[in-house]
């Protein structure tokens, strides 16, 4: 005990050394060895506040709390009184004492050591050493392989492969991630350096350096753990990349407004590499289906190519995932378990019935698919049970896909019909246990929550307001649910009497038609200035011209569909003659009013569901646009600047859809 008695009396020398100690007779100074005499003079100096023992209370709190902090230490006392009890560490650094061979066994650690955090306690004379500044700054040398383990995940430092494998500790038996310097890729490489920065048993930070003999130069990078799933991988200043090989069946790029970006090799036969636009955010599903790799990155210039499997197996898988990384840190982590994604062939048998899909959600949260609406890709989330909606596109239909308690549910008709895949995964929580991380919380975790919040753009999720009075909750305020109401106050010969509340009525359509108007006002100017910005674009591009005529084809659909229901919509000048037609009919009581406000009625529905309808379209329209600009560069490079800027005028433009365009939180 007497050397942790000698650390306090330090302290109090600096506390001295600031300020002169007038010590007394019930001075807690250690000239006792014994820790509990201490504390109980030091209490009762402390009660007496005696001006002689310490003219600040501050430094009788600075003792006591170190001798607390001593006594509870996590490292074993250096003075060889024997280890104390402590929690595990959170975060592992193990040493396996001879570098693995080709297999890695992650089971047998017969002759595996734990790296202590305090390297002071592998000294033969723990208490000579913590002493002496002649041992401070010792570094550790493996023997073996480094291994970095917590609750998640296991890290193996391949020195022989050149590769950091990552295990998942939910099933071990297979690595699900290797990692490598960009430029090493497809070399004989070896880890010629393991560096420990950072082993404090809650996090861990290793330098590795990268040798190959076909390379000239050496490539290293920091990995950093912690007691979470993430690994934070920040290459050096020459490391202009990092490559990630992992058996990829599917990649996702997720995007919160708009429609996510999913790439399956097979749709790409004779390619090899696939250039993809993505926005700090990738996941991979990974084969087997149980396990999720999911990667972000803070804003910068990074690009990701994903490298195709040559081999000829089914499926076909994404062999690695190549990332510029533009000089920042990347965060990849694994997320599994059982059923963790899933696969859904549509058959032609599923027309038209309620099929129960051999699948069940392994836990609650938004978990969605993509389905052909209208020949473009549609995100469905799936509903808590079976239901109907309404679509300004497609009419009324059974909603697809929806749970009933464990067993998930497929509804496939004519306008949703039954072709492809069917790809189920998640993003976002909703109702999931805390003890389950989703991709948006990795992505929080690691890139912040302000930049987080830019990228989930929560408010640009809400639906825009075609409702003039709000506060009072009216249930409906489109043309057929105002004319419906106004119907049957004329049918009870009341339109007198509530004349006033046919006026307000009728307002609210106004309102809601003037909505719709100015909303089809702002998908003309995004089509003019889309238009513009290709034409300038193609022009400084030849070599781009087939993306180009692409997406300008695509974009002129909206001033052809504008102009093929501009006799349906209306003008404002006939929104105010209807507005004038029907309130004059609450003037006075005619056996002639009831027909002259259906006919009305008829006029009314039918400019708003024009309306509604031509929404719905400028709607789809520009989401495709929005995945066509992604998909169409995969192949063309040069192309994913002019995609990222693309896709960002439609995002913008997609911001705060009207509820006839799509519902709610798409």
């Amino acid at each position: 005990m007497r050397p942790q008695i000698r650390t306090c009396t330090y302290i109090v020398s600096v506390a001295e050394s600031r300020k002169q100690c007038h010590p007394c007779e019930a001075c807690p100074r250690p000239r006792s060895g014994s820790r509990g005499l201490w504390r109980k003079k030091l209490d009762s100096c402390f009660r007496r506040n005696d001006k002689y023992c310490f003219r600040n209370k501050f430094y009788l709190i600075v003792l006591t709390a170190t001798l607390l902090l001593v006594g509870s230490s996590a490292e074993p006392a250096v003075s060889g009184a024997g280890p104390a009890k402590s929690p595990p560490p959170k975060t592992k650094v193990w040493d396996t004492q001879s570098p693995f061979a080709d297999e890695v066994d992650l089971h047998d650690r017969t002759d595996w050591t734990v790296v202590p955090s305090n390297l002071l306690t592998l000294e033969a004379d723990p208490s000579a050493a913590v002493s002496d500044p002649s041992y401070y700054g010792k570094e550790y040398s493996f023997k073996g392989d480094a291994v970095v383990e917590n609750e998640y995940l296991t890290a193996v430092f391949q020195s022989k492969k050149g590769k950091v494998a990552a295990y998942s500790r939910a099933h071990s038996n297979g690595k699900k991630v290797e990692f490598i310097p960009l430029q090493l890729r497809g070399k004989p490489t070896n880890i010629t350096q393991c560096r420990i920065l950072q082993n404090t048993g809650d996090e861990a930070s290793l330098r590795v350096t990268f040798s190959a003999e076909a390379a000239k130069d050496d490539f290293s990078a920091v990995l950093s753990f912690g007691g979470k799933r993430i690994i934070e991988i920040k290459p050096a200043e020459n490391t202009k990349g990092i490559s990630l090989l992992s058996p990829i069946e599917y990649c996702v790029a997720p995007a919160f407004i708009g429609d996510d970006l999913i790439f399956s090799p097979k749709e790409y036969p004779s390619m090899t590499t696939l250039h993809i636009p993505s926005d700090n955010l990738f996941l991979g599903l990974l084969k087997g289906r149980n396990d999720m790799l999911v990667v972000t990155w803070p804003k910068g210039n990074q690009r990701i190519r994903l490298i195709l499997d040559s081999e000829n197996q089914e499926p076909r898988l994404i062999e690695s995932v190549n990332f510029d990384n533009d000089g920042k840190s990347a965060y990849l982590a694994l997320l599994d378990a059982p059923g963790i994604w899933h696969k859904e062939q549509l058959k032609p048998s599923y027309l038209e019935k309620d099929i129960a899909v051999d699948w069940k959600r392994p836990f609650a949260a938004k978990w969605k698919t993509q389905l052909a609406e209208a020949g473009v890709k549609t995100a469905y989330k799936f509903r808590e049970s079976k239901d109907k909606i309404w679509r300004a596109i497609t009419g009324r239909y059974i909603y697809p896909v929806w749970f009933e308690g464990e067993d998930t549910f497929y509804r496939l008709g004519k306008k949703i019909p039954p072709k492809g895949e069917s790809i189920v995964y998640f993003l976002e929580r909703k109702g999931t246990p805390v003890s389950v991380s989703t991709p948006v919380d990795i992505m929080q975790q690691t890139l912040g929550r302000q930049t987080c919040d830019a990228i989930l753009d929560l408010p640009g999720r809400s639906l825009r307001s075609h409702h003039r009075r709000p506060s009072l909750g009216l249930p409906g305020v489109a043309t057929c649910a105002c004319t419906a109401a106004i119907k049957v106050v004329f049918k009870a010969g009341q339109e007198v009497e509530k004349k006033d509340y046919i006026a307000e009525t009728v307002d609210d359509m106004v309102y809601f038609i003037a909505c719709h108007v100015e909303r089809i006002g702002e998908y003309q100017d995004f089509a003019r200035d889309m238009a513009s910005f290709l034409n300038l674009k193609a022009k400084s591009n030849p070599d781009l011209k087939p993306y180009f005529d692409n997406m300008q084809a695509i974009t002129q659909k909206i001033p052809q569909e504008y102009n093929g229901q501009k006799e349906n919509i209306k003008t404002p000048a006939y929104t105010a003659q209807l507005t004038r037609q029907t309130k004059a009919l609450t003037e006075k009581k005619d056996p002639k009013n009831l027909p002259a406000v259906l006919a009305l009625g008829e006029k009314w529905r039918g400019m708003g569901g024009a309306q509604d309808e031509l929404l719905g379209k400028f709607h789809s329209i520009t989401r495709n646009l929005f995945q066509q600009a992604g998909y169409a560069c995969v192949n063309q490079p040069q192309a994913l600047e002019i995609a990222d800027q693309i896709r960002k005028r439609c995002r913008m433009c997609l911001r705060n859809p009207d509820g006839y365009e799509i519902w709610p939180d798409y």
